[in-house]
């Protein structure tokens, strides 16, 4: 459970450098991904969510 808490913990990091370094840039993303159908969002999310379980496994295996 804390390997769990730890990643979630790095994503909120992760998450917080990348708007402390670029907030226009993450302004321009998120309207872009606003300007999506939910069906292409779900799309994308489903695949980064099976890079991430690819990558997950790829580096503990």
């Amino acid at each position: 459970m804390s390997e769990l808490v730890a990643a979630l913990c790095l994503v909120a990091v992760l998450e917080g450098l990348f708007l402390f370094a670029a907030p226009r840039g993450w302004k321009q993303a998120v309207a872009h991904l606003q300007a999506l159908p939910d069906r292409q969002l779900r799309l994308l999310g489903g695949l980064v969510a099976a890079a991430g379980v690819l990558s997950l496994w790829l580096a503990r295996g």
